[in-house]
């Protein structure tokens, strides 16, 4: 019975091992290119920046902070926020979700709820 349940156990340890390895990391900034270039405040305007931190995305018409963040049984990562739009007041919720790239696994892919995805982004050196 004890060697059941030292199974067990390393199954669990491997399976939790395996979702963590998933999970997305956001502790590092993620950005296209004038995202990244622009991680540390705005250096320069581009029509296309993306820029995602652990607390905030940020695109060249608006800047969303999270409120909250779950992470799903696939790995990827649901997000709500607030978010305030170019020329306009007040803020506006808001939910993303961010997954990993099918194309490549480094990359990150962010899409709105209604799943129109804004675009890839890789972690900024």
């Amino acid at each position: 019975m004890r060697g059941f349940h030292l199974i067990v156990a390393a199954a669990v340890a491997s399976v939790a091992g395996q979702a963590s390895a998933a999970a997305i990391d956001l502790s590092k900034p993620y950005g296209n290119k004038s995202g990244c270039i622009n991680k540390n405040g705005q250096q320069v305007y581009a029509e296309d920046m993306l820029l995602l931190t652990g607390t905030e995305f940020i695109t060249v018409a608006s800047a969303c902070t999270f409120t909250e963040k779950q992470v799903q049984a696939d790995g990827s990562l649901v997000v709500k926020a607030q978010c305030q739009a170019e020329g306009e007041e007040g803020e506006s919720p808001a939910q993303f979700t961010i997954k990993r790239s099918a194309k490549n696994a480094r990359r990150l892919v962010i899409a709105d709820e209604d799943g129109t995805v804004y675009g890839e982004v890789s972690r900024c050196r």
